[in-house]
This record gives C-alpha cells, structure tokens and sequence, in this order.
C-alpha cells in the first residue's frame, strides 16, 4: 500500500530534526507515529556524556555531600559527588574522576549499585550509581563551572534530608535509597 509505513515499534520514527545542541545537550524533535496509529511528536534531550553518581561512605557511616547552586532551578542544593562521562571513558574510570574533582577523596573500593535511565520520557540520559569506601581526603579540583562546599552527614541524617525536602536531586535520592536497600 503506497504511502504507508510498517514498523514494529509501538511508536515509529517518521522524522528528526537537530533543534539546539551545545557541549553538553542536544534538543530534537521527532516526528512519529503513535501507538493508535495517529501522528505525534517528540521532543528528546540527548545528553553526550554517562551521568554517574558516587555514594561515598566512610567508616564512620558518613555520606560525603556537595553543596552547589543550581542555575536550573534556581536554588541551592545538597547532592551526591555527580557528573558526566564522556563516551571515551568507562562510567567507573569518570565516577573515579567527579569523586576526586568535586570532594578531593579517593576511594579504595567501588560497586556498581544501579543503573539508571535519568527521566526517559524526555531524554535517553542513562546513568550508573556507585558504592565508593575505604576512602582517603586529598585535595578537590572541581570545574570552573563549579562553587561546590563538600558536607560528611551521617548516612541515617541524609535519609531524613531525602524526607524532609533538603534533599530533592533525583540521582542522590536513587542512589540513597538503594545504598539503604542493601544495607538492610
């Protein structure tokens, strides 16, 4: 039949169109066919880098937390050691990186404790969590987009943060809860 498309997905990709892209995001926007047969559109942000989230817990059942305004949301937040991988570094090899750049301490040991698709009905941003002890303090060297104020909390009081709405980045709060998981 002239004109129409078969596909197997649920929702096939007629069109894409590169809408804004910088160093770090890129902004596209699909046109598809919907589940119900009928045209839709998507909008997709397509990070270039691996998100990775470090839990780095120390022997005393401290969390390190770094402190930074966020300029999307205008506010300060409290986060876990967090950034991006770029596609020639392995997602342990960057978490290694961000820890030492953004706190200043190396970790003896590492876990992969997650994976994760960041919000995946706007962006194909995946993600890994990890499990970062037997640390030691050396000296940070965040980025130049970077004001970060490290804080060591008791793992417990970093729990009732996620609670009480001190807390409120979606990778901290996953990562929290899943290090708590496995601890019980």
């Amino acid at each position: 039949v002239t004109g129409v498309q078969t596909c197997a997905l649920p929702i096939c990709q007629r069109s894409r169109r590169l809408v804004y892209q910088n160093a770090w995001v890129s902004v596209l926007h699909d046109e598809v066919d919907r589940p119900d047969g009928r045209p839709g559109i998507y909008g997709v942000i397509h990070f270039q880098n691996h998100a990775v989230a470090i839990v780095a817990l120390d022997d005393r059942n401290r969390v390190a937390l770094v402190g930074q305004w966020r300029y999307t949301i205008d506010a300060y937040s409290w986060e876990l050691p967090e950034g991006g991988v770029p596609p020639d570094e392995t997602p342990l090899v960057g978490a290694q990186r961000e820890l030492r750049e953004e706190t200043g301490l190396h970790a003896g040991q590492w876990r992969e404790i997650a994976r994760i698709a960041v919000s995946n009905s706007v962006t194909d941003e995946l993600g890994t969590i990890f499990l970062a002890t037997d640390l030691e303090q050396g000296d940070a060297s965040p980025d130049g987009t970077e004001d970060l104020r490290l804080r060591w909390v008791d793992f417990a009081e970093a729990l009732a943060m996620i609670d009480e709405g001190r807390i409120t980045d979606l990778l901290t709060i996953g990562a929290l809860e899943r290090v708590g998981r496995l601890r019980r």
